[in-house]
C-alpha cells in the first residue's frame, strides 16, 4: 500500500477490518472521496453477534466524513450482507457509522460538538457545509440516544422543581422538571395542565421513587400543586422565594403605574424600583433615593417586598416561620393597599408552602437559571415552531445526558 493510503488508513482508524483501496479528488468542487473495502474473512449477525456467511454486497454508498482540510469528505463503498441462522440476510454492521446513515459517528461527533458550542443549528450546518435537516435528526437522535441511556429508576431522588417556560407567544407553556442537585433538566412536557404534569411525573419516576419524595419547589400554579399532591403523597410543596418575590415585584409596578399619573417624579423609574439596589445604575440610584423615603404607595410597597426579602435571611422552626409570615401579612395589610392586600391574601392561602420555603430556604434558584439558559438557546434559534423541536434542544443542551454514539 502506498503511503498516501496508508496515511489516511490511519487518520480514519476505521479498524483493521476495512482499508481504503483508491482516493478520489474533485478539485473544482473541493471534494475528496475514500472508497473503502471489508477484508476480513469473518463475518457475523448485526444482532446476535453470532458467525455467519457471506451472501452478497450492496450497491456502492457513500457517507459523509469529516473535512480533510478545506475539501469536503465522503467515504465510499460496498456494505457486506450476510446469511445469518435464522435464514435473513442482513448487512454486516459497520461499527463507523448507523446502519441507515449517510455520515459517520466522527462526522456526528464534530457536529454534536460544534452545536455544544455555538447553539445554532443553522451556523452549525453552514460550518459544515450540509443541510440544516441534517443537523436537526443528530440533535434529536443525540437526544433520544441519551435519554434511552439515562437510568433514572436507578437513582434515589428527595427533591425536585417544577416549573414553567413560555413557548410560543400567548399562553402557551411547557412544564421544565429538573433535578437541583445535577443542575439537568429531567424531561419536559407541552402544557402546564394537570394531565400533562402527571403524565410527565408518571413517565419519569417509579412508584417508590415518587413515595421517597421529600421536597418539591414550585410556583403557586394550581395544576402543579394538584399535581405534586396525587403523585408524591409524603412531599412537601416549597413555594419558590423567586416567584413569590415576582408576585410583589408586579405589585410594585401596578402600583407605580397607577401613581405616575398623579405624580410627575415616579416617570422612568420602573427599574430603579424594581432592581437590587446594588446593580442600579448612578441615574436610578438617584431617582431611587428620591422615592425610597417618599410618601408614595409605591414606597410603602417597595419597603413590603424588601421586609419579605428579610424573611429568608434565616433558617426558622415551624411555628417561628408561621410567625413571622403573619407579622408580615397583618403590618403589609395596615398600608391599605389594594394590590398588596390581593398579594398577601394570595401567600396566606399557600402559606403551607411558604412556611416551608421559610424553614428549609430551599427555592427554585437553579430552576430559574435553567430557564434562563432554555431562553437562550430559544432566542439563538429565533424561537422553535414545534414542541418536539424545543423538547430535543432543552435535553440536548440541559438534559446532562450521555449524547455521542457508540465508539468502536
Amino acid at each position: 500500500m502506498d503511503f498516501t493510503k496508508e496515511f489516511f488508513n490511519l487518520l480514519l482508524d476505521f479498524g483493521e477490518e476495512w482499508v481504503i483501496t483508491n482516493i478520489e479528488s474533485n478539485h473544482k468542487d473541493l471534494e475528496v472521496y475514500l472508497d473503502i473495502k471489508y477484508v476480513s474473512d469473518r463475518y457475523e449477525d448485526p444482532e446476535t453477534h453470532e458467525e455467519a456467511k457471506l451472501y452478497d454486497h450492496t450497491k456502492t454508498r457513500i457517507w459523509r466524513h469529516l473535512d480533510i482540510l478545506h475539501y469536503k469528505s465522503y467515504i465510499r463503498g460496498q456494505i457486506p450482507r450476510v446469511l445469518c441462522s435464522d435464514g435473513k440476510v442482513k448487512q454486516i454492521s459497520k461499527g463507523w457509522s448507523g446502519m441507515h446513515d449517510r455520515h459517520t459517528y466522527h462526522f456526528e461527533i464534530k457536529v454534536i460538538d460544534l452545536l455544544h458550542v455555538s447553539k445554532n443549528q443553522t451556523k452549525t450546518a453552514s460550518f459544515f457545509n450540509c443541510s440544516f435537516r441534517l443537523v436537526n435528526k443528530i440533535m434529536h437522535r443525540s437526544s433520544e440516544r441519551g435519554m434511552g441511556r439515562r437510568r433514572l429508576s436507578k437513582y434515589p431522588f428527595e427533591h425536585i422543581s417544577i416549573d414553567e417556560k413560555s413557548f410560543h407567544k400567548g399562553h402557551n407553556y411547557i412544564t421544565v422538571l429538573s433535578h437541583p442537585r445535577s443542575g439537568a433538566v429531567i424531561d419536559v412536557c407541552e402544557n402546564r395542565d394537570s394531565e400533562s404534569v402527571n403524565q410527565l411525573i408518571g413517565n419519569t419516576f417509579t412508584q417508590q421513587q415518587r413515595e421517597s419524595m421529600n421536597t418539591v419547589s414550585m410556583d403557586m400554579w394550581k395544576a402543579y400543586i394538584k399535581a405534586c399532591k396525587s403523585n408524591f403523597p409524603n412531599a412537601e410543596i416549597v413555594h419558590d422565594k423567586f416567584h413569590l418575590i415576582a408576585y410583589l415585584n408586579k405589585c410594585i409596578d401596578q402600583v407605580r403605574r397607577r401613581e405616575v399619573k398623579s405624580y410627575e417624579e415616579l416617570k422612568d423609574s420602573r427599574y430603579a424600583l424594581l432592581k437590587n439596589e446594588e446593580n442600579l445604575t448612578e441615574k436610578q440610584k438617584v431617582k431611587f433615593e428620591l422615592i425610597k423615603n417618599a410618601n408614595y404607595e409605591v414606597s410603602k410597597v417597595w419597603s413590603i417586598r424588601e421586609n419579605f426579602k428579610s424573611l429568608f435571611e434565616f433558617y426558622n422552626e415551624e411555628n417561628e416561620a408561621k410567625s413571622l409570615l403573619i407579622k408580615w401579612s397583618v403590618d403589609a395589610i395596615e398600608n391599605g393597599i389594594t394590590e398588596v392586600n390581593k398579594v398577601v391574601k394570595m401567600f396566606l392561602n399557600h402559606s403551607k408552602g411558604i412556611i416551608n420555603a421559610l424553614m428549609t430556604n430551599i427555592n427554585n434558584a437553579m430552576a430559574e437559571r435553567l430557564n434562563g439558559k432554555i431562553q437562550e438557546i430559544k432566542v439563538v434559534a429565533k424561537g422553535y415552531r414545534t414542541f418536539k423541536n424545543f423538547r430535543s434542544a432543552i435535553l440536548f443542551f440541559h438534559g446532562g445526558l450521555d449524547l455521542y454514539p457508540l465508539k468502536w
